[in-house]
């Protein structure tokens, strides 16, 4: 490979390792001496020159998975006191969707569990993914109804 020198306009050859003392680059072909470094095709493994490695330059993330399911919490007092502040109708079906549309639950949750702490009066028909024993005891004494969503 032959290059251009713009000051002196000079072609100046690629110098060519390893063909004898007399080039400059003879012998270990400017490699040193013995070492890992001075053998071919072996490099040392994420070093970078001195500069931080990738892998640490990249956060720990261990055995937290990616893809979490965010499961949000309401209990049946505060479900009471939603449908008396009439955020939420007890008249109509009320699942994940119908939450986050009244802002009673952030966006970032995508499965819903009720408990059972405290009372409920109305009646109400709730979609949901998970509930409590205690609840399931409440919301049939009120006489509400209750559909789980299968598990795919």
């Amino acid at each position: 490979m032959t290059t251009l020198n713009t000051t002196t306009q000079v072609k100046i050859k690629k110098k060519r390792v390893g063909r004898g003392i007399g080039s400059g680059k003879g012998k270990t072909s400017g490699r040193g001496v013995k070492g890992q470094k001075s053998r071919s095709g072996v490099a040392i493994k994420s070093f970078e020159g001195g500069q931080m490695p990738l892998y640490r330059r990249l956060p720990k993330r261990g055995f937290n998975p990616i893809n979490k399911n965010k499961v949000a919490v309401l209990n049946l007092d505060k479900m009471q006191s939603l449908i008396e502040s009439k955020r939420i109708n007890s008249a109509n079906q009320i699942n994940l969707e119908t939450l986050k549309k009244a802002k009673i639950v952030s966006k970032t949750y995508n499965k819903i569990k009720i408990l059972g702490s405290g009372e409920i009066k109305e009646k109400v028909d709730l979609n949901i993914d998970y509930i409590s024993k205690s609840a399931v005891e409440k919301l049939k004494k009120a006489g509400g109804t209750i559909n789980l969503k299968k598990k795919i």
